[in-house]
């Protein structure tokens, strides 16, 4: 009875959650203070499918409010030796996201490449950042945090080079965010982490809440990612809180 009564309490926030997304997702007030007059915003990924698996409810809230988005994907995600492909669902996935492919750079450098035990270079990452960021007057960027949601070396070695650009170009007054890092039982609390988040971000004010009114086109744009669309990814998909909801802290270097 008691574990009954428990999934019924589940089902319940479960389908309140769904409702507070489709008809009372607020994230648009407090997400205003991306902008500052410049609309040209820099997401700064490891591989494709970053995009869609961690960072589309920002992506699907910033497009449909008029803002310039570019994508700087660090390498093809060759670790199988599929970069190629890869590649190109990642063209078909920033269709979905209405981001368009000019905007979009995808790097196969050789000291960029995708695995565990690559080590990237800060130094390049920051030359690299440095010329997307004046190559498209960007004055903001958004990127991963320390951990790299998933604990992922190159997800990590992207957080470092985007706080060394920071610190090189503190003069520069360009405003960055790092999506914030959930602990393994928030991670996959699906749609019912986002009164989790909103809850615990009251009280930081450096931190954003952004809700994905749209999660139906996140589960499209992964799906272009067709070598990676295996089922325990599309479960990831489904009960991930980062398809329903953003935490952005903003980096202070």
């Amino acid at each position: 009875m008691a574990w009954l009564v428990i999934a019924l309490s589940l089902i319940v926030i479960w389908v309140a959650s769904i409702c507070k997304i489709f008809f009372g997702a607020a994230s648009g007030s407090k997400a205003a203070i991306l902008d500052d007059g410049n609309k040209n915003v820099l997401f700064i990924i490891a591989h494709p499918d970053d995009e869609s698996m961690f960072f589309s409810p920002t992506i699907n809230y910033l497009t449909s409010n008029g803002y310039n988005l570019h994508i700087l994907c660090l390498s093809t995600g060759n670790a199988d030796g599929m970069g190629s492909i890869r590649k190109d669902e990642l063209h078909q996935a920033c269709a979905v996201l209405r981001i368009p492919l000019q905007q979009l750079k995808i790097l196969d450098h050789p000291n960029l490449q995708d695995g565990f035990g690559q080590v990237w270079s800060h130094d390049l990452l920051t030359e690299i950042i440095d010329e997307e960021v004046t190559k498209h007057d960007i004055h903001t960027i958004i990127t991963f945090d320390n951990y790299g949601v998933s604990g992922h070396c190159n997800h990590r070695d992207v957080h470092r080079g985007v706080l060394k650009f920071l610190q090189i170009n503190s003069e520069r007054n360009i405003k960055a965010w790092e999506l914030v890092s959930l602990n393994i039982f928030r991670k996959y609390f699906g749609p019912i982490d986002i009164w989790v988040s909103i809850f615990s971000a009251r009280n930081h004010h450096s931190k954003l809440i952004i809700i994905n009114e749209q999660p139906w086109k996140s589960f499209e744009a992964m799906a272009q990612h067709f070598s990676q669309w295996v089922w325990f990814r599309k479960l990831f998909v489904l009960f991930s809180s980062y398809t329903y909801a953003n935490t952005l802290n903003g980096i202070n270097p």
